[in-house]
């Protein structure tokens, strides 16, 4: 999806979806394996994730799932079907919806604004090469946030996504919006996060300049499940 409209009807939606609907977790060895499945009244959404990470995700537009882990990473794929029987569980999604509505109208909203916004690349930054802009946004509560990227001041709109929010040990959430980009010398992203616990949106830069083209890279960690996720940014200087 592109975003999502913040009111508190789309917040309760993820909020209840995220707890009520289909969250699977499967704990042994400090192993977390997730399962997500949620769905307003437009939009549909189906996740897994491993220890925090995202593995795979139903793209409705596409029809069919999406890897989005780096390259090198050994590649994984669940079994076929898996998108089918996500398009399946749409339908009891969006009836179970209507019910978590009539219980839950009158709840009090709480709201916790994102406590970490990071901008970053999934691959190595290479001139003219195609890769992929990430906004990695934590700790916020009640789902989802709405990401908007700009390209040189201007918005755009064409190859971003973001996925479904995913569930913190504390009880907030993290969600990832991705910006298909090619690096072009000067130019200056930004990704800014809209929230109901926000006054104004909480916006992060990327600029591409010459040292984007010297071996500047990202790696991006897991250090422990305790601990929650880090990422370690690596940067060589140009000699």
């Amino acid at each position: 999806e592109t975003g999502n409209t913040l009111n508190s009807s789309s917040a309760l939606t993820q909020l209840l979806l995220c707890h009520l609907i289909n969250n699977h977790s499967l704990k042994a060895d400090q192993v977390i394996d997730i399962g997500i499945l949620g769905c307003s009244d437009s939009d549909g959404e189906m996740m897994y994730g491993l220890d925090g990470e995202e593995l795979a995700y139903a793209d409705f537009n596409k029809k069919e799932m999406i890897y989005p882990l780096p390259r090198f990473i050994d590649p994984i794929s669940y079994v076929e079907g898996t998108y089918e029987q996500a398009v399946g569980d749409q339908q009891v999604c969006k009836t179970n919806l209507q019910t978590a509505r009539k219980v839950m109208k009158d709840y009090p909203p709480e709201q916790d604004a994102p406590s970490g916004v990071m901008i970053y690349t999934r691959d190595e930054v290479e001139f003219g090469e195609k890769n992929t802009l990430i906004c990695h946004v934590t700790g916020f509560y009640p789902a989802p946030v709405n990401v908007s990227w700009t390209k040189n001041g201007q918005k755009v709109t064409e190859g971003s996504s973001i996925n479904v929010p995913y569930p913190n040990k504390d009880g907030t959430f993290t969600q990832i919006s991705r910006l298909q980009f090619t690096p072009q010398l000067g130019d200056i992203y930004s990704c800014a996060v809209q929230h109901l616990a926000l006054t104004k949106p909480a916006t992060k830069i990327y600029g591409v300049g010459p040292a984007a083209f010297c071996g500047v890279g990202l790696t991006v960690g897991l250090l422990g499940v305790a601990a929650g996720t880090f990422f370690l940014i690596k940067g060589n200087e140009c000699s």
